[in-house]
């Protein structure tokens, strides 16, 4: 079935989250509904105002007495004509309520709607823009304080706004920069008369503030994989259940206890943190820890920063030294960048100051790993020391940097999308900087760029995109 075809159908769906609650709602969205409300309420609504009714089954019998909402077409949520039926929130009593309405409505073609239809309808009748749509899901799905007011500056189309300002001044240089093909004998004056080549940076250099906050919207949606790693017994399990508040993980003595990963999800000033405490790194016979030291090291290659554990009471001993140069190596194999890995010195009680630096500098030399190494945060995961300077060089060590104007919630598609704009205004830019300038190359970069732009508010998206995007949503929103 075509997209328009499915689109003219009406749809409806319980628009409230599973299980008992004390209210539920049935949804109903479709281009002329006044068939429908007449027949499940008797009686014209009027718009936006809340009714109170009996709702019958077709024997008359009542299903439940509620509210009945009318919004007539286009001032509803999805642009179409929309009723919303408020019951008790009783999964048994929505489920006979939404066959009721599926009743009355099959003379009219009304169906079930699919996962995320409601506001996919909103973004095909200009309700929301793609980027807005998205929000709607993030905003349900959003696990921090943070994260709930990101949504809805994302749903109140702070960034989409930016997105515009930066396509329309980008649509107004390929409009110049198209205008001279026709002209060749006069292009290079023209291009330059109009300072085409300042425009671009000023809008590289626009751009670039705009992927920053956007970066930092992603971390905030997406949160981080934090991956707690180091030899048996130097306090991961300790750190993890520190960090998380709670006895999570088994702490004992026992080298190799933790034999599988452990994942707690934390929040550090509101962005979402998915720590990982992995079994112990060190070679062993016992089949069942060698499987955990190698799910381990999976999780070390996908993890967006890995704390590696050091134990500050063991740096004299000849064995832990020459294990510790061991896991370096294979961390510096699995491809783990400085930038990825935070040196973390627990049992800082254990040493006094002055020894613990001497060891330090020492134990760092050994194993060629500088001084940003001696620089991690020094903490004694049992007593809760130093955990607020490491969740501080956590965060700063992921790329957060918390911003005073607010942060709106952003994805990955729209930073890829911005880098790929920042990449083509930068060959743009290059092609300017000749000293005779190839003008269809500057345009084809330039419309490129715009393109990119536009995929980020929908404008110019491919049905398998939308397809990916809306199926992600419940039903009923």
């Amino acid at each position: 079935m075509s997209l328009l075809a499915r689109h003219a159908e009406p749809i409806a769906a319980v628009a409230t989250a599973g299980g008992r609650g004390a209210v539920g709602i049935v949804r109903a969205s479709g281009r002329d509904l006044r068939g429908l409300m007449l027949g499940l309420c008797g009686r014209e609504l009027q718009p936006r105002h809340a009714t109170l009714l009996e709702f019958p089954d077709a024997s008359g019998a009542v299903i439940d007495t509620g509210l009945a909402l009318w919004f007539p077409a286009p001032h509803s949520y999805t642009g179409e004509d929309v009723l919303e039926l408020q019951v008790h929130g009783g999964p048994a009593l929505l489920q006979l309520l939404l066959g009721r309405v599926l009743e009355v409505g099959r003379p009219f073609g009304l169906r079930v709607a699919g996962p995320g239809e409601f506001t996919e309808r909103a973004f095909h009748n200009g309700k929301l823009d793609l980027a807005q749509a998205e929000a709607v899901a993030d905003l349900i799905d959003a696990t921090t304080g943070a994260a709930v007011l990101g949504a809805q500056r994302a749903l109140a189309g702070e960034m989409s706004r930016e997105v515009h300002a930066l396509a329309q001044d980008l649509r107004e240089l390929r409009a110049l920069v198209e205008a001279t093909l026709d002209f060749p004998e006069e292009d290079i004056e023209f291009v330059r008369a109009h300072a085409v080549g300042r425009r671009v940076r000023e809008l590289m250099q626009a751009l670039r503030g705009l992927l920053a906050r956007t970066r930092q919207g992603a971390l905030l949606r997406e949160g981080l994989h934090v991956v707690l790693a180091g030899q048996p017994n130097v306090g991961k399990s300790s750190l993890l259940n520190a960090l998380a508040g709670a006895e999570l993980a088994i702490v004992t003595e026992v080298a190799g206890t933790t034999r599988d990963r452990l994942r707690e999800s934390i929040q550090i000033e509101g962005v979402p943190l998915h720590v990982i405490d992995t079994a112990g790194l060190r070679d062993t016979e016992d089949r069942v820890e060698s499987i955990g030291v190698a799910r381990s090291w999976e999780a070390i290659a996908q993890a967006d920063a890995v704390l590696f554990v050091h134990d500050l009471q063991r740096l004299e001993q000849a064995h832990y030294r020459a294990e510790e140069a061991r896991i370096a190596a294979r961390l510096r194999e699995h491809g783990v960048p400085d930038a990825r890995l935070l040196h973390v010195w627990n049992k800082s009680d254990s040493l006094p100051a002055p020894d613990a630096d001497a060891a330090l500098r020492a134990f760092a030399g050994e194993l060629g790993l500088g001084g940003a190494a001696c620089a991690g945060p020094r903490l004694s995961a049992r007593h809760g020391q130093g955990l607020q300077e490491l969740r501080r060089q956590l965060l700063l060590r992921c790329g957060w940097e918390a911003m005073p104007e607010g942060v709106f919630l952003a994805r990955t598609r729209h930073v890829q999308a911005l880098r790929a704009c920042e990449e083509h205004l930068e060959r743009a830019s290059a092609w300017l900087d000749q000293a005779s300038p190839a003008l269809e190359l500057l345009a084809e970069e330039l419309r490129l760029g715009h393109a990119e732009l536009m995929g980020i508010t929908g404008e110019v998206s491919a049905d398998e995109l939308l397809g990916d995007i809306f199926s992600r949503f419940c039903i009923g929103k």
